[in-house]
């Protein structure tokens, strides 16, 4: 197959919504339709033993929350799949900030009783910034919810983004008889199983079979319904849907099964397929021959025996073919990768070759650093993957001095996963962790303690914002540094981080140093 039509049929999306809207029960059922999985797992259940494919780490089976962003490629119909289930929970947000610039769509989920919640808000600025496509499944039909045309309205004004329902459903809660799918014109009744797939009907709404099948009165409120849609909403664009200006909405039940397939059948047929990214010499197109790619995750320990961590690169351009050298950028150097790997969430098996779109992992012995760039020889540097400034601070303590190497090592490895950073204080020496949100804390001592066995404990430390700092006026950069001594650190890299306790603090130190730079995000 050609090198076109391999990429013509990739689909790498991400799936993200506010916690507890669904998003990793909608990725089990998405497995389940392209025949991934046989069984569907459940992300919080007494009852089905097996746990989501995509919530793999101990401490989300334990806690029922997705805390990394997992990637699980699949086949469904002629089409290759990637998706990427990502964490919900604000915590976690700079993990999916960092996986929306390797995808070339989104799917939104929400909730049809909370409606926009805080979260998705925040992740539709990301995708609006980049101009994604996006698509939004209105999940949890089954249970008693907000009126459609109300969570329609809702969509419009929260995320600043034109919608038109693809699908549309009839009643819902205990009456929930199912969706009629506007895309294909035909009728999806809801039988509530969480395992098997529910059967469609071609139906004409206007049919009296329709009165039979859903009962008269909600046969009436769909025909209703029915037009006024079509006077309220535009006919779907497909262009406009691939600018990221118009999103199509589908309903249905995540857990049950329900409206999964059509979402999954539309999205194949109208999502974009790899598009061009822009690296900062050029704009890079997928169907060059020349292969490049770049790493915007890395993730420590996914096999705990082996204690690997792995490089999860996106492929922009070409093909990657196994034991071939390319191009490591910011080392300057050739390297060949043995082992490349496709994932299904944990498991993961060797691939000999990937094409643009496709998300491949390779081993990391301390190679790869988030935002590198890998290329046939070419020099391109992909960016927008940047660290944001930490709000919430602690100092690192070894709890057992037995155990100093496997905390060094276990620090080291998780702080290259990019979620939280390391800084040293220049003024005694001790470590100290920033992260975006308090559950990260408590992410990486379990890590710490069941990965690398090693035991840490917090001591709080009082800090408003850590801040890059750079200057061409060396010696105000020196008086500087013996002024605020207390508070200058090194980060990762060795480089000058001031950590102001207080705004004012830091309001006070750009007044009176003007000829430094305060940087907050680590790419500058």
């Amino acid at each position: 197959m050609s090198l076109e039509s391999e990429i013509k049929k990739r689909r790498t999306f991400a799936i993200i919504s506010h916690p507890d809207a669904g998003k990793t029960t909608l990725t089990e059922k998405l497995l389940l339709f392209g025949g991934a999985i046989h069984v569907a797992g459940a992300v919080k259940s007494n009852k089905i033993r097996k746990t989501a494919t995509s919530d793999w780490m101990e401490i989300e089976k334990q806690r029922g929350i997705s805390v990394a962003t997992s990637v699980m490629g699949f086949e469904y119909r002629d089409y290759k799949i990637n998706i990427l289930d990502t964490p919900g929970h604000q915590d976690f947000a700079e993990d999916t900030f960092r996986t929306l610039t390797a995808v070339d769509s989104v799917i939104i989920v929400v909730d049809s009783a909370k409606g926009v919640e805080t979260q998705t808000r925040k992740l539709m600025n990301v995708c609006r910034m980049r101009n994604t496509p996006i698509m939004v499944f209105v999940n949890k039909l089954d249970r008693e919810g907000r009126d459609p045309f109300d969570l329609m309205d809702e969509l419009e004004s929260e995320l600043g983004i034109s919608v038109r329902p693809l699908s549309w459903p009839i009643s819902k809660g205990e009456t929930f008889k199912g969706v009629y799918n506007l895309y294909k014109e035909n009728l999806q009744l809801y039988t509530p199983n969480k395992q098997i797939i529910s059967q469609s009907v071609e139906i004409d709404v206007e049919s009296p079979e329709l009165d039979e099948k859903v009962g008269d009165k909600n046969a009436a409120q769909l025909r209703e319904d029915m037009e006024l849609i079509h006077g309220v909403y535009e006919d779907f664009d497909k262009e406009l849907y691939l600018e990221g200006l118009l999103a199509p909405v589908f309903f249905g039940s995540a857990l049950n099964n329900f409206g999964v397939k059509e979402l999954l059948d539309c999205f194949v047929e109208i999502a974009p397929s790899p598009r061009p990214v822009q690296a900062i010499e050029r704009t890079v197109v997928p169907n060059e021959n020349n292969f490049s790619g770049f790493v915007f995750k890395i993730h420590a320990n996914m096999d705990p025996n082996h204690r690997s961590c792995i490089a999860f690169v996106k492929i922009c351009s070409g093909k990657f073919e196994r034991n071939v050298n390319y191009k490591h950028i910011r080392h300057g150097k050739m390297m060949r990768f043995s082992s490349p790997t496709a994932f299904m969430a944990q498991k993961k098996e060797t691939v000999d070759e990937a094409y643009a779109g496709d998300i491949i992992g390779l081993p990391d012995t301390g190679n790869f650093k988030i935002g590198d760039t890998l290329t046939g020889g070419e020099e391109l540097h992909f960016k927008g993957l940047p660290s944001f400034s930490p709000e919430m601070f602690m100092y690192l303590e070894n709890a057992d001095p037995m155990k100093a190497k496997q905390l060094e090592k276990g620090v080291n490895q998780l702080m290259d996963e990019g979620v939280a950073q390391l800084f040293v204080n220049q003024y005694n020496n001790r470590k100290i962790i920033g992260t975006v949100g308090q559950l990260q804390f408590e992410v990486i001592q379990y890590r710490l303690l069941h990965e690398y066995n090693a035991q840490c404990r917090w001591e709080p430390i009082s800090l408003y914002k850590a801040c890059w700092i750079e200057s061409d006026d060396m010696q105000e950069l020196e008086n500087f540094k013996k002024r605020k001594m207390q508070f200058m650190a090194k980060d990762k890299e060795g480089r000058d981080v001031f950590l102001a306790d207080s705004n004012y603090v830091l309001q006070m130190a750009q007044n009176d140093f003007k000829s430094i730079k305060f940087h907050f995000t680590s790419e500058f």
